[in-house]
């Protein structure tokens, strides 16, 4: 595998998947300590992940209309 933007990019969207399909942060499939390709992938599912829980948290959905009330 290559490391490069286009393998940072899928993996960083594979960790944006995964936060999306409720997945914990320690459900990352590569290896922090392991070999280059495994700390690459990683490195950016966490970032991915990371991005889109800040994203959630930053523009939480409401979960039911106001009314006024």
């Amino acid at each position: 595998m290559q490391l490069d933007r286009q393998a940072y990019l899928v993996r960083f969207n594979e960790g944006k998947a995964a936060y999306a399909a409720g997945d914990p942060s320690d459900a990352c499939p590569y290896d922090r300590i392991g070999d280059k390709e495994q700390r690459f992938g990683y490195r950016y599912w966490t970032r991915g992940w990371n991005a889109a829980r800040s994203q959630a948290e930053a523009h939480p959905q409401q979960s039911a209309p106001r009314t006024g009330h």
